[in-house]
């Protein structure tokens, strides 16, 4: 089987060329750094499947092209799959499967890590002593024990969630349709419940057209004045501009954003030397307790071997026609 590679970073080459090994030795990986799009769509022909990232447009003009090219599989290397449009894959019988599950607690450390960084001022701290300043001033925060913590989704990702919280002697809410029996200590509760009650939220679901903008002007309004939010999921979960009114009302005490609307020209790309167009995106940036990080939750040595791996046998499956169906990713009417 013959790969092409969009949107390829060094730790992603490093990652599945030390896994082509064994079983997969046979399967032939050709990188591109530039995404998918109308323009790059056609580079794959020739080649039996494409590899894109959670960042990666493939839109229906796009799936067109593939199809043009006799491209059979989409390997999305991420969990997320709302940016395929699978109506037309499944139109033009092009296959795709994705990793469900590659590391959940990779994103549950950073959810937490950021709640921590912006309740004890983490951020502040390290460019005040960076300068010499030793002051204290400023840098209050908060015990995370007793307090009580909302996490919305309790997959694989908001159970590790869970757990870790609870680690702190965090009281967890949770709300989630399918109900985890393994979390006896979470107490199931309705989101107004949840949203009135909680210190910390963490959102943990996915993108769907349900919980689109979930995080809006009448959930923030519902919300303790204070309280802490953490979003490590997918951006479009949060009206950002509901958000940044919040935050500007003093509703929350800080905000942590691994993923935020508009983040797609941002997100894994070093732009320092330009000029932001989005003002959505400066004006996250430019409050003294939100922290933006890029959309890094999955990044640790043991998640990006758990891709690899997982979107190798996917390749190899497919070719074997042995699809296991927990990773395939299927259009819903």
């Amino acid at each position: 089987m013959k790969i092409l590679f969009y949107d390829t970073k060094i730790y992603d080459k490093e990652s599945f060329n030390y896994n082509l090994k064994g079983k997969y030795k046979n399967i032939v990986i050709d990188y591109l750094e530039s995404d998918i799009s109308v323009t790059t769509a056609g580079l794959a022909s020739g080649y039996d499947a494409v590899c894109v990232f959670v960042a990666s447009n493939v839109n229906a003009e796009v799936i067109k092209i593939l199809s043009k090219c006799k491209v059979k599989l989409i390997l999305l290397r991420c969990a997320g799959y709302n940016n395929v449009n699978l109506k037309t894959a499944e139109k033009y019988g092009i296959t795709v499967m994705r990793v469900p599950a590659y590391s959940p607690e990779a994103v549950a450390e950073h959810a937490v890590a950021l709640a921590l960084a912006v309740n004890r001022k983490i951020h502040k701290a390290y460019i005040k002593v960076r300068e010499n300043n030793f002051s204290l001033v400023g840098l209050t925060g908060r015990n995370f024990h007793s307090k009580t913590a909302g996490i919305i989704g309790t997959g694989k990702i908001g159970t590790a969630t869970c757990k870790i919280l609870k680690g702190f002697g965090m009281k967890i809410l949770a709300v989630d349709d399918n109900k985890n029996k393994e979390l006896d200590f979470v107490t199931y509760t309705d989101l107004d419940t949840l949203l009135k009650e909680s210190d910390l939220i963490s959102l943990h679901c996915p993108l769907t057209t349900e919980t689109y903008h979930l995080i809006d002007k009448v959930n923030i309004e519902k919300m303790k004045d204070g309280v802490l939010l953490v979003n490590t999921s997918r951006g479009a979960l949060i009206n950002t501009n509901d958000l940044i009114d919040g935050i500007r009302d003093r509703k929350f005490v800080g905000v942590g954003l691994d993923v935020y609307e508009e983040e797609d020209n941002n997100v894994f790309e070093n732009r320092e030397d330009d000029i932001l167009e989005s003002s959505i995106t400066a004006r996250l940036l430019s409050f003294p307790n939100v922290i933006v990080t890029s959309h890094q939750g999955f990044l640790t040595g043991e998640a990006l071997s758990s891709i690899a791996i997982t979107t190798l046998e996917n390749s190899y499956q497919f070719e074997n026609g042995t699809i296991i169906d927990a990773n395939l990713v299927k259009a819903t009417v």
